[in-house]
């Protein structure tokens, strides 16, 4: 009966050091797999379509777009690496070694911090096409996004290398038995962290968006004061800010989504610091986080038309034939 026990309950059998699973019963362990497994296989293969339709379409190809494209594919690196090493560990096993482990713990870190750095751009972008609009095309420029995009994927790696330094030089310090990967930040590091990936990019991402509601607001008053005595030529102006501001509205609830899903993880992270809490709510925060990147693909198919219309074009295979690139989605 113990060989039995030990063989059901450890992640490796043959070894006495072995971690033991953590053991469901088989039909919540079917649905937790099942649930989890659609959420990983959607998250790829929605973010790949926005990464082809941006890629493909040249008519995309703005510097709006190219932000997306950035947050796309952090998303993409979460559905495709780190989402399935999680469905992996769901019982509590680590069976890819300390090398994997490292990696694991630096993909995360890294596709977060990339992804609050692409919000916090996607705010200004927004905030200098509603508040200063007369400058945008000469201050926003394809090169500059480019560049702004470059640094934040250089220095997302930079923070996620310095937070996991101690990690790096010893990976299975922390690891209390065989088969775990436990990483441990101490407080000066998990403080740094949640000033530059969490408080910080939320104070300039509130302040942007606050300032762009009520410069919002006095555009909306002022276009209805002055709705009759607009020309022809002041209308297609009219619409050009409609649409800015729908795009500055979609982006906003991407932005949101954001927030929602990361903040539990950041106030999980606050209170284990201070012992308030265990860890075994951990993964569930991880997974919320990791979430939003499936959600981000499916707010744009609600809210751009230019994407379900890409879709189409891709699904059916018509972006195969030449010229497909040049092909209005507007």
């Amino acid at each position: 009966w113990v060989g039995k026990y030990s063989e059901v309950e450890l992640c490796f059998p043959q070894l006495n050091s072995s971690c033991r699973k953590t053991v469901r019963p088989h039909s919540e362990a079917l649905c937790i797999y099942s649930l989890l497994s659609i959420i990983t296989l959607l998250t790829v293969v929605l973010n790949l379509l926005v990464i082809i339709s941006i890629s493909h379409f040249r008519q995309l190809h703005t510097t709006t777009n190219l932000l997306l494209l950035s947050l796309a594919a952090a998303d993409f690196v979460v559905g495709l690496l780190q989402m399935p090493v999680l469905l992996l560990q769901n019982q509590g096993c680590w069976f890819l070694g300390d090398f994997m482990c490292g990696v694991h713990y630096f993909l995360g870190f890294l596709v977060v911090s990339v992804s609050v750095g692409n919000m916090v751009l996607i705010s200004v972008d927004r905030y200098i096409a509603i508040c200063e609009p007369m400058v945008y095309s000469t201050r926003v420029t394809l090169k500059r996004v480019q560049l702004c995009v470059c640094l934040c994927w250089i220095f997302s790696a930079v923070h996620s290398s310095w937070i996991l330094r101690d990690f790096l030089k010893r990976p299975n310090r922390y690891n209390s038995c065989y088969g775990d990967c436990v990483v441990v930040v101490n407080f000066v590091e998990g403080a740094v962290d949640l000033v530059v990936t969490f408080l910080g990019p939320i104070l300039v991402i509130i302040v942007l968006y606050l300032r762009v509601f009520v410069v919002a607001v006095s555009q909306a008053r002022a276009m209805r004061c002055h709705i009759a005595a607009v020309t022809l030529q002041l209308s297609g102006s009219v619409k050009a800010k409609k649409s800015e501001m729908k795009a500055a509205r979609t982006l906003g609830i991407v932005v949101a989504v954001f927030l929602l899903c990361s903040s539990p993880y950041y106030c999980f992270a606050v209170a284990a610091e201070n012992n308030l809490v265990g860890a075994s709510s951990s993964p569930i925060e991880i997974w919320l986080v990791y979430f939003n990147s499936c959600l981000n693909p499916v707010i744009y198919v609600f809210f751009y038309p230019w994407f379900r219309k890409s879709i189409k074009n891709i699904i059916t295979c018509q972006i195969l034939q030449p010229g497909s690139s040049q092909t209005s989605l507007m």
